[in-house]
């Protein structure tokens, strides 16, 4: 599976629409929800914020929520990401002694960093049902989409470092 290339131009524009008409946590909550719903192996989509040394889930769109509301930067497929600073594709989960399991079904993962100031301050966090469900084209779009929830996510870095209630999720 992978972006379509008919798909990229549209739906950067569709999450340049959220971004202007939404903001905070509500903002990455509907790109969440529009990414999954437009891509069909998007099945678990979600946005984490760096908290020091600390992955804290901000938003989430997926059929049901992960236990993993917090995650190390030095644990798992999210922290390896952190801290490497850059995309990590999992082609299957099973094979990945790091990963984090969430969902039974999970058998894919990619993780794309959230750039602000050459540091990474978050990232998109995604989960497929079937093997070697990313490639190359969905980090290429993911990428495009991190640059452009990066202003919407450093905004709300101290709400959710602050411990305020913040998750945003739902189907």
């Amino acid at each position: 599976m992978s972006v379509r290339t008919v798909q990229v131009t549209p739906s950067l524009l569709q999450v340049d629409s959220i971004l202007t008409h939404l903001s905070g946590i509500d903002a990455l909550g509907e790109v969440c929800r529009f990414l999954r719903h437009e891509f069909g192996h998007y099945r678990w989509v979600g946005i984490y914020l760096r908290d020091g040394e600390t992955l804290r889930l901000a938003a989430w769109a997926g059929p049901q929520a992960t236990e993993h509301v917090t995650i190390p930067v030095g644990a798992g497929i999210c922290g390896k990401a952190a801290r490497e600073d850059r995309t990590v594709i999992v082609d299957d989960v099973r094979t990945a002694p790091e990963y984090l399991a969430c969902f039974l079904e999970t058998r894919a993962e990619i993780v794309v960093p959230i750039r602000k100031h050459g540091q990474v301050i978050g990232e998109i966090d995604i989960d497929g049902n079937e093997v070697r469900a990313y490639d190359a084209s969905d980090d290429r779009f993911l990428t495009a989409v991190a640059e452009r929830v990066a202003a919407v996510a450093e905004q709300v870095q101290p709400e959710v470092a602050g411990g305020r209630p913040s998750v945003r999720g739902g189907g």
